[in-house]
């Protein structure tokens, strides 16, 4: 799968941009600050609608516009299709699939696939819990596209579930009369039904994911490993079953009710939920060097990308800005792994960033321009 022409308006510093890109290896080259690390964002969005960058929609619209268009022309095979993307922010967005067709957006998952590295991509390793669920859960629905739903539900039903626990706080804590809680069980089953089925889709994907990051590592970082993934879920219990990881949530939901009603927040579920990655016997999290941590950071997107391209339906690499924060063994040695993919997205502030080994298709950017050269 490879995209074959990108067209943006509005979408950051963008007005309007028009680029035509090829198989195998293209590199955006320019100074920071120039729109390179634009461009590849709204691949990204394509494929995750999500930036890697922000949280939320606003700042991808180009300042005084009112929305962002994200159109994408995508080959997989003998098969073309037009995705696109329309960013509202403050409303719903919307999508279409071949101009005639309008859809919901989570149904365009799955026609661009995407594994993207970046410098932000450090806080898997430093960062906080949330960074990698984030990157489990991107990668379950890269994996599924029916998961967006899942996520969806489960997402809902918390949101549903912390209102009610937080109204219950609040009486609480004002002497008020006690609330009806009895709907709390129903919430209960949603909430568990949902976070079953995400809980089971993120261990198998730490399951299979082990091995090829271990081994990304490897090549990388030759002897510098051994490297571990290790889910810790709120909710103990070690199942992995979706019915008996449904009882586990359950129960786990019935022992802390009293300290939710409390604090008026859900305390377990997928939600709360983390993975240690280690580094020999010690976690990477504080114990990793930096260039440690950007090896490892690494070595999970190499996994990622060698799982998604063993399941069918190569992703698109992006490498935003990456070979300038590597020494020149690491430089060579990512160049040399990323080289044969069917397609393969570089940016770089100078040419001498990107490694020989890459050569292919170039792109200047600079003030909004972006030319072929």
């Amino acid at each position: 799968m490879h995209v074959t022409h990108l067209s943006l308006a509005d979408f950051r510093s963008y007005a309007r941009a028009e680029v035509g890109l090829d198989p195998g290896v293209t590199a955006f080259v320019g100074p920071n600050g120039q729109g390179k690390t634009n461009l590849v964002e709204a691949i990204g969005y394509l494929a995750t609608l999500g930036s890697h960058r922000v949280a939320s929609d606003a700042p991808l619209v180009r300042m005084g516009a009112e929305r962002a268009v994200i159109r994408a022309q995508v080959r997989q095979g003998e098969r073309q299709q037009l995705v696109e993307l329309e960013l509202n922010p403050g409303r719903a967005n919307r999508a279409r699939i071949n101009r005639s067709s309008q859809v919901r957006p989570r149904d365009v998952l799955g026609i661009v696939r995407t594994v993207l590295f970046a410098p932000e991509d450090l806080a898997l390793v430093k960062g906080d819990p949330g960074e990698r669920r984030r990157f489990l859960d991107e990668l379950v629905t890269a994996r599924s596209p029916r998961m967006a739903g899942v996520r969806s539900d489960y997402e809902r039903v918390l949101k549903q579930r912390n209102t009610l626990l937080k109204s219950a706080a609040m009486a609480r804590r004002h002497g008020g009369r006690s609330m009806d809680l009895s709907t709390l069980d129903v919430w209960d089953q949603h909430l568990a039904r949902a976070g079953a089925e995400l809980l089971a889709q993120r261990l198998d994907l730490v399951a299979v994911l082990q091995p090829l990051a271990d081994k990304a590592y490897e090549q990388l970082a030759p002897g510098g490993g051994p490297l571990a993934l290790e889910y810790r879920p709120s909710a103990p219990g070690g199942a992995h079953a979706r019915e008996e990881l449904f009882g586990q949530l359950m129960a786990a939901l019935a022992e802390v009710r009293k300290q939710e009603i409390e604090r008026g927040v859900t305390l377990v579920g997928p939600h709360r939920d983390d993975v240690v990655f280690k580094l020999g016997q010690l976690p990477a999290k504080g114990y990793a060097s930096h260039g440690e941590s950007w090896s490892y950071a690494l070595a999970l997107r190499l996994a990622s990308y060698d799982l998604l391209r063993a399941e069918g339906n190569e992703p698109v690499l992006i490498l935003d800005d990456v070979f300038a924060e590597l020494d020149t063994r690491r430089r060579e040695r990512l160049a040399e792994l990323v080289a044969p993919g069917e397609q393969v997205l570089v940016t770089a502030a100078v040419d001498d960033d990107v490694p020989h080994v890459l050569a292919g298709t170039r792109f200047v950017v600079s003030d909004g321009a972006v030319e072929r050269v």
